[in-house]
Parts: structure tokens; C-alpha cells; sequence
């Protein structure tokens, strides 16, 4: 599998656990969406959705969800957790790169640092095809703890920690030609150990501005929090609004 297609084949076994086991809840995030969004039930598209972490709080509130990953087993967990709760989310395998729809949903989001998972010429296509799909007015939500502001102040070469019954182990190396990210992951559960390296591509704040810009996405607002303090550089987490022009 070659660098700009590592993602094809990560998300499976102990990597899926530990990411499910390891992600916060979603529940600080949503009055920040729902602010964001200013479309009380409407159509709503989360890429990539994971194990359905936003998409099914999103429809326990009304939203009209669709759901999109390219990993079966992420998306096999988020159909079994949504179904226990009888809800009713459009759960879509798909490539971010090429989302299918057009001017569908009233609102959008990308959290999990999914975003950068593409090379630059991928996430010029995800941006391209994901403004396509929102309605005139829509908003985007990014959420990424990948921009050059928050990832090179304070860059661990190497990570460690338990969860439940999986240790994680990380090794980064950043390459400064291509603004990459390069971690080899090792996930140990028992006597098993899963291997695995993933590719995630850096942007400054300035150059996202500018990527969604020329899509007709403008960024209305900066924060570092869900409570919508102002991002700063050193802050771990960006949380972006771009809504589309109309």
C-alpha cells in the first residue's frame, strides 16, 4: 500500500479497538455543532464517521444524519450501536476523496484528525467534493489537532499508554520537505501485536483558510474549545467553522 493510501488499510483489529475505546465523548461537542449548524433537524454529513461517535448523539437529537468511512469495521460497529438505539442514520462506505452528493446537507463535519489523512492533491479533493455537497449556507466543522500550530511546538517522537487491555506504542518522525507526519503504531492486546504506519499531512491555519477558501468554504471562527475560546498557537485542538458562500 503505498504513502498516499495507507488509511485503505489501517482501520481493522486492535487499531479499531483502541481508537473506539480510547475517543472522548461527544457530548461537550454538540451545542457547539448545533450553533454551528443553525438547522434544527436538518440534513447533516459526518465524514469520516468512525464508529458513529457524532453521527448517533446527532440523531438522538433529530438530525437527519449520513455517515461516511471507508473502514467496514468501523462501520459495522456504528450500524450495531445505532441500530441497539433504533435510530435512523444513512451509514455510507465510501473514500472521502470522492463523496457523492450535491447540494444535499445543511451541515457538515470532520472530526478525529481524519483530516490529513490524504496527500495534498486527496484533500483538495475532499474539500472540493464536500463543498459540493452542502447547501448555500451551510457549515463545515473541522476538527484537527494536526496543524503545524499545534503539532510541532510540542511533537513527542514517542508515545506510550494503556487502555482496557491494549497498549499503544508510537514512533513519529516528522518530514519537513513534504510537511508529513509518518507514525509507526504497535497495538498489543495479549500475546497479539498489531503493526502499522499512517501518514498524516500538515497544514498551517493560513494555508486551510486558503484550501477551503477556494472551494467558496469561508472560515468564520477559530477555537480551541467547544466552549469557542480563540485558537492559539500551542493549543492541541482546533475547532474550525467555514460556512459555504450563497
Amino acid at each position: 500500500m503505498s504513502t498516499n493510501d495507507w488509511f485503505h488499510d489501517f482501520f481493522h483489529g486492535l487499531a479499531v479497538d483502541f481508537w473506539v475505546a480510547v475517543a472522548p465523548s461527544a457530548d461537550a461537542d454538540l451545542p457547539f455543532l448545533e450553533k454551528a449548524f443553525d438547522a434544527p433537524g436538518g440534513a447533516i454529513l459526518d465524514v469520516a464517521c468512525g464508529a458513529g461517535r457524532h453521527s448517533i448523539p446527532l440523531a438522538r437529537r433529530g438530525y437527519r444524519v449520513t455517515g461516511v468511512d471507508l473502514s467496514t469495521t468501523f462501520l459495522d460497529e456504528a450500524r450495531r450501536r445505532s441500530e441497539a438505539e433504533a435510530l435512523s442514520i444513512e451509514w455510507h462506505r465510501g473514500d472521502m476523496r470522492d463523496l457523492p452528493w450535491r447540494y444535499r446537507f445543511d451541515g457538515a463535519l470532520c472530526f478525529g484528525n481524519s483530516f490529513g489523512y490524504c496527500d495534498r492533491e486527496g484533500t483538495r479533493a475532499f474539500v472540493r467534493t464536500l463543498a459540493a455537497s452542502l447547501k448555500p449556507g451551510a457549515a463545515f466543522v473541522l476538527e484537527t489537532g494536526a496543524t503545524a500550530e499545534s503539532l510541532l511546538p510540542s511533537l513527542q517522537p514517542r508515545r506510550w499508554m494503556e487502555v482496557g487491555d491494549i497498549l499503544f506504542f508510537s514512533s513519529a518522525t516528522y518530514d519537513a520537505a513534504a510537511s508529513r507526519l509518518d507514525v509507526d503504531y504497535s497495538f498489543v492486546r495479549g500475546s497479539v501485536r498489531e503493526s502499522a504506519t499512517a501518514h498524516t499531512w500538515i497544514y498551517t491555519v493560513a494555508e486551510l483558510r486558503e484550501l477551503f477558501a477556494t472551494e467558496g468554504l469561508i472560515v468564520e471562527q477559530l477555537c480551541s474549545s467547544a466552549t469557542g475560546d480563540p485558537f492559539r498557537l500551542g493549543d492541541p485542538r482546533l475547532l474550525l467553522v467555514a460556512r459555504k458562500k450563497g
